[in-house]
């Protein structure tokens, strides 16, 4: 990966005048249409004229010292999951092809607007937002960071947003995170990304999959970068991220489940930066989490992304299910067999299994764990179906059990240059954001010592 820079050196550049809003932008666009890149697979529709118009817009309001904040001017790609204003929003798929242009951003559009950041595009995704793995039989998949000339999957399923910043197509990336979805990207492609409280970020102007469980959150360069787009996105004042020192971190790695059927590569990974950070002087604590061993009967007949899902898709897959993908399809039905009773019970489970998993993390700073238990899976190996759900299931797997706690997550890349991707994720109970930001700033550099 080129050694791109982070929204704080692009920030310096612009306010010093060693580069524009233009160049920028004009560089990203020369990045996306490069025809031996990934840009055509990465990008469902590119806002051309209006990127470049926009940055001429920020670059005369820096000359007279009007810049909306300090950031004016960074490019930074949206996932097609959200509204842009005059623009059809089709999340990935086909069958809403013929929809009518929104009418007005989605929130978290308007606020990057609002702090002067260039909307370059929209990203392609996994359809729907329903996998975790990034493949996309409509628009084409981008090749992830790993091995290009054979093609492993970007992760999903905000899978053009992390090959956005990776490629520099983008300096910054808005995505979601239902069970992952911002988190097995970052990981799979050596990137920062990050799921906050979902009660932080309005999911207005954003097709759902899961209300109950659905985040915004950033794709980035680093943790700083990631901190600055979760502020603007909660509309948040930005505040230097001050981190906190490795030695007295109290950190709980959980046994339960988190740590089963790791890929080799995964598992050396992250007992290496385990290692690294105790050298350091942090207290690390291997802990029994029984509470979630209640999550696989909790979503044994789909969850809430299967019934939430369905209420909201079940009127255009009965007129246009031969369009979606039928990996998207064929779990999104799983929602039509469940009753009110399943759902009211399912609300009820959650709301103890958060209660009893908060009172388990409070002694710590966080939690620690792989961010995925497979490293980046070939795409050609997913052709078949039970591969493909097999690797699914265990990219989505760790990310999943935060979400279900109503927790915020970062994961940070913890592979040695070189080596292949493995991200680590550093998760706290909901409302934490401030403090996992801090500790992943403080162990950002040296878990990949």
């Amino acid at each position: 990966m080129t050694d791109f820079p982070t929204l704080a050196k692009l920030a310096d550049d612009l306010e010093s005048g060693r580069t524009t809003s233009r160049k920028l932008v004009e560089a990203c666009l020369a990045r996306i249409a490069d025809p031996a890149g990934e840009g055509q697979r990465t990008f469902i529709h590119v806002d051309k004229d209006a990127a470049l118009a926009t940055a001429d817009a920020m670059d005369g309001l820096r000359k007279v010292k009007a810049a909306p904040s300090r950031y004016a001017g960074i490019p930074v790609s949206i996932k097609d999951l959200f509204d842009i204003k005059g623009q059809v929003t089709r999340a990935g798929s086909r069958a809403l092809d013929d929809s009518a242009p929104a009418d007005q951003d989605a929130a978290t559009v308007a606020r990057l607007r609002k702090a002067g950041f260039v909307v370059i595009g929209r990203t392609n995704m996994t359809e729907f937002a329903y996998s975790g793995i990034g493949i996309n039989p409509h628009y084409g998949t981008p090749k992830g960071a790993w091995n290009r000339s054979e093609g492993h999957v970007p992760g999903g399923s905000s899978s053009g947003a992390a090959v956005s910043v990776l490629d520099g197509m983008a300096h910054g990336a808005l995505g979601t995170d239902t069970g992952g979805s911002c988190r097995i990207p970052a990981a799979f492609n050596g990137l920062v990304g990050y799921k906050p409280t979902q009660r932080r970020v309005p999911l207005d102007g954003s097709v759902p999959l899961s209300f109950s469980l659905d985040s915004i959150g950033p794709l980035a360069r680093s943790v700083s970068c990631c901190a600055i787009l979760d502020a603007v996105l909660a509309n948040e004042p930005i505040v230097p991220l001050k981190p906190r020192p490795v030695k007295g971190m109290r950190l709980a790695v959980p046994t339960t489940i988190a740590l089963d059927d790791l890929d080799a590569d995964v598992a050396s990974t992250f007992e290496r930066a385990l290692k690294s950070l105790a050298d350091h002087g942090a207290i690390i604590e291997r802990i029994e989490m029984a509470e979630f061993h209640d999550i696989g009967p909790m979503n044994a007949k789909g969850g809430f992304a299967a019934s939430e899902s369905y209420a909201w898709h079940r009127y255009l897959i009965a007129a246009k299910g031969d369009i979606y993908d039928p990996r998207v399809s064929v779990r999104i039905m799983r929602g039509e067999a469940q009753s009110a009773a399943d759902y009211i019970d399912l609300l009820n489970e959650r709301r103890s299994l958060i209660a009893r998993v908060n009172a388990r993390v409070a002694p710590y700073d966080a939690l620690m764990l792989p961010t995925t238990a497979n490293t980046p899976p070939k795409i050609s190996d997913l052709a078949d179906d039970k591969a493909f759900t097999r690797e699914n299931l265990r990219a989505l797997r760790n990310c999943t059990l935060i979400n279900m706690i109503d927790g915020c997550a970062i994961s940070l890349p913890a592979h040695r240059e070189g080596d292949v991707p493995v991200g680590l994720m550093l998760a706290g109970a909901g409302g934490s954001d401030r403090r996992i930001f801090e500790l992943a700033a403080g162990m950002e550099a040296v878990i990949r010592v």
